[in-house]
């Protein structure tokens, strides 16, 4: 991500607008991002320092382009980077062999008169002697733990330009919601992909139903509580290119003002067309229950209809989504979770989930894998071998509990 002093955005009546490059701009950009990245595809061996002036040259012709636009673009082109950090601590034992080896010589000069008789370039080629090298390598590795010295190993890079102005895009958005103190997303799609990267990002949450098919999910940081703070934003724009891959959700962000008492807020839909630079989630989690799925068809059988991920479970903190839910003609759901490989840590945390949700009608469908086959899976567990069949879901589906009246 991006720092906060690289972060542009501008305010319209408490409306957040972050920098953001579209339309012909962004395809202008989009050209210019192209030789950016061929600066440091072919930049091996080169200094962060003489990385980032090259790419400041090319922004030379560019009209009204400010200063942190380019530190931006410099920041994401490092972080898709590894350098050679010297972390072994070689250049400083280097820096204090040199000087000690030159401090008899103090002080240096280009070109020696009566006064000052010391040539600096005859003093260095004597310090490289005694060290056996040459002063290029010397002067090549002598700084270079400091940061603007760091050599460029390896460029992962981006796909293309185009790619690089998305991401540059997506961070500007990041940054202005490093002062959220409040985020709140209603989601109708992806439901179960949503929560996943929220937890992965430690972001603490209340879930409601909002209306049908539709949930609203309220993130604030646990020091919210006692006052405003701006560091679980971090957390929040670590979530955002996950939320972005998405599919059905808006986005309310509220963003705490430098200006005392006055907050600002910030919107977000898909339909503002910003692209992740992470994948989009896929329909189906596993190919278990892809081929469950496709074998089940869109028809009802037996008067149930197959959902996919339809239902959220939630208490406390404690959120669940099945993989399936299965609804009856006369109002019965039962849902269902497949677990193909697993350990009997993750089995054992799967069924403890469960348990914390016994009040729902939940079928757990259990791989048998080689070695496993004497777990304890716990009672009513369909267990099957390399494919879940339907007649199996189907028996059970039978007793389940009438739907009250």
């Amino acid at each position: 991500m991006l720092t906060r002093e690289l972060g542009i955005v501008s305010f319209d009546r408490g409306k957040a607008l972050p920098d953001r490059l579209a339309g012909p701009e962004a395809e202008r950009y989009a050209r210019t991002a192209t030789a950016m990245l061929n600066v440091y595809r072919l930049g091996a061996g080169h200094t962060r320092q003489e990385l980032h002036r090259s790419i400041h040259n090319l922004f030379a012709d560019e009209p009204e382009c400010p200063v942190r636009r380019i530190g931006a673009f410099c920041k994401l082109l490092d972080d898709a980077s590894e350098y050679d950090s010297d972390k072994r601590g070689r250049a400083a034992a280097l820096r204090r062999m040199v000087f000690r080896l030159a401090a008899q010589h103090h002080p240096l000069v280009r070109e020696p008169d009566r006064l000052f008789e010391n040539r600096e370039t005859d003093v260095k080629g004597a310090v490289a002697a005694k060290l056996g090298t040459t002063w290029e390598e010397i002067d090549r590795d002598l700084f270079a733990d400091v940061m603007e010295f760091h050599r460029l190993k390896e460029f992962n890079g981006y796909p293309d330009g185009a790619a690089l102005v998305d991401r540059y895009n997506v961070a500007q958005v990041q940054v202005a919601l490093f002062s959220a103190v409040k985020l709140t997303i209603w989601a109708t799609e992806d439901l179960k992909t949503i929560l996943r990267y929220a937890k992965l990002a430690r972001l603490m949450h209340t879930i409601r139903r909002a209306r049908e098919g539709e949930y609203e999910l309220t993130f604030d940081g646990p020091a919210s509580v006692l006052r405003e703070t701006r560091r679980y934003g971090v957390a929040m724009a670590r979530f955002l290119p996950a939320l972005i891959a998405c599919r059905g959700w808006r986005l309310h962000a509220l963003l705490q003002s430098p200006r005392r008492g006055y907050v600002n807020r910030l919107e977000l839909t898909p339909a503002n067309g910003y692209q992740s630079h992470l994948p989009s989630p896929d329909e189906f989690d596993s190919s278990l229950e892809e081929a469950f799925a496709r074998k089940w068809g869109d028809e009802k059988r037996e008067s149930w209809t197959l959902l996919r991920e339809s239902e959220i479970l939630h208490r406390d903190q404690r959120v669940f989504v099945p993989d399936f839910a299965f609804r009856h003609d006369d109002g019965r759901t039962v849902l269902l979770e497949i677990v193909g490989y697993w350990t009997p840590e993750y089995l054992k945390k799967k069924q403890e989930t469960l348990a914390h949700f016994s009040d729902h009608p939940i079928l757990l469908a259990v791989g048998s894998g080689a070695g496993k086959r004497d777990a304890d899976l716990g009672p009513g567990a369909i267990q099957f071998k390399t494919a879940l069949k339907l007649n199996d879901v189907l028996e059970r589906l039978q007793t389940a509990p009438v739907a009250p009246d």
